[in-house]
């Protein structure tokens, strides 16, 4: 057979792509995937390489092949020059920021963004002398009256964590390129499948690859990829950090990358019919979903994403917390825990009124996060409404 590359892969489908990026079967004694390579110490073969380090691999936490075959691939799908691991989604966060910060700088933080973000920028970054403020979702380009000239940092997350707020993200690029400062983004919920990044303006872009990447619940891992402009800033302090993943979760996250496109389609066509179906019932005040055209970021939606996932919130008429309980205390299909992208269905209560900041978080009721699996649709609703049966009795 003749090998494909990158470029010959450029214009194939994202499916062709996910299943050939990051392999070299023949580098590998023919078998179809990268071996697991666990190690620490690298031989050289004299002092002279020892000395230039001229090797593929010079030390464990460099690289391996392993590593080398789920950062190439990322690359290739990402639209990036250059991707680094982390042993978890919020290590890629941290190992991002820390990337783009220095003691004296400012950085913009998007008022809805995954709360340990927010904990990370509040004591870390604080106490290394790096100022944090919050801003609105909605603010676009907006946060040009938020630059300062020491501003290093924006942080985007759409859509929103819990609350789905949907970005301008292009806008807020050309405003923060103008004024020389970096954009980072949370790409979890979209991947780059969905929401292309480095093509939409973004430096450096993290995923939690527990989720998607993974698909089944039982890994942890983080990425960063980054722009040619950003790569090597973010190479050195992956590399300073020495922050790397273990390899049976960098195995698994590679197998799991064959099949995204496919499970990121099911997720979506899960999630939206589940929603929709939310959006008839009377217990419900709002789904929200960018992906319903009746939501306020549709529009940016459409322009930017090319897909949803299996992730949303729903805000519920008034209830009791002892109803909400109720509900949720007697699912049998759905998990309570916080994560999503696997393919079990969860849901979890949340407030953001607890720690936003920048905005106000006011819904007429209690609110819930849905991730949606792989089981019949039918089945989980059936679930659910059990549920709003018992809410209505205590509500």
């Amino acid at each position: 057979m003749t090998k494909s590359t990158p470029d010959s892969r450029a214009a194939m489908g994202a499916r062709t792509r996910l299943v050939h990026a990051g392999r070299a079967p023949f580098d590998n004694h023919g078998f179809v995937n990268t071996a697991i390579w666990r190690g620490s110490t690298v031989l050289y073969p004299n002092t002279e390489e020892l000395y230039a380090r001229r090797q593929r691999f010079i030390y464990g936490t460099k690289g391996t092949p392993t590593t080398e075959s789920l950062e190439t691939a990322w690359s290739e799908i990402s639209g990036a020059a250059g991707t680094v691991l982390a042993p978890s989604g919020l290590a890629a966060i941290t190992l991002a920021m820390m990337t783009a910060t220095k003691a004296g700088d400012h950085v913009l933080v998007v008022d809805s963004a995954y709360r340990p973000t927010r904990v990370f920028c509040d004591t870390v970054l604080k106490k290394f002398g790096v100022e944090t403020e919050y801003y609105d979702p909605l603010a676009g380009a907006g946060v040009a009256r938020l630059m300062r000239p020491n501003t290093s940092l924006v942080l985007v997350e759409a859509p929103g964590s819990q609350s789905f707020e949907m970005q301008d993200i292009p806008a807020i690029a050309e405003v923060a390129h103008a004024r020389g400062a970096c954009v980072a983004m949370d790409n979890t919920w979209a991947t780059p499948l969905f929401f292309p990044p480095h093509a939409r303006g973004v430096d450096l872009a993290i995923e939690a690859g527990t989720k998607y990447l993974s698909g089944h619940s039982d890994l942890l891992l983080g990425l960063v990829s980054a722009n040619a402009d950003w790569y090597p800033r973010l190479r050195e302090t992956y590399d300073t950090f020495a922050n790397c993943p273990g390899p049976e979760d960098v195995f698994l996250a590679l197998r799991g990358l064959r099949t995204m496109e496919l499970r990121l389609r099911e997720a979506e066509k899960q999630a939206l019919d589940f929603a929709r179906w939310l959006q008839t019932r009377p217990e419900v005040s709002r789904v929200l979903h960018p992906a319903l055209p009746d939501d306020p970021g549709h529009a940016i939606f459409k322009r930017d994403f090319l897909g949803s996932s299996g992730l949303f919130s729903v805000v519920l008429k008034p209830a009791s917390r002892a109803a909400v309980a109720a509900l949720l205390d007697g699912l049998e299909l759905f998990g309570l825990g916080y994560s999503w992208g696997g393919f079990e269905s969860l849901v979890i209560p949340f407030d953001c009124k607890t720690y936003r900041t920048a905005t106000e978080w006011k819904p007429e009721g209690p609110a819930l996060r849905f991730s949606i699996g792989l089981e019949d649709l039918d089945d989980l609703k059936a679930d659910v409404e059990r549920g709003f049966a018992r809410l209505k009795k205590l509500a």
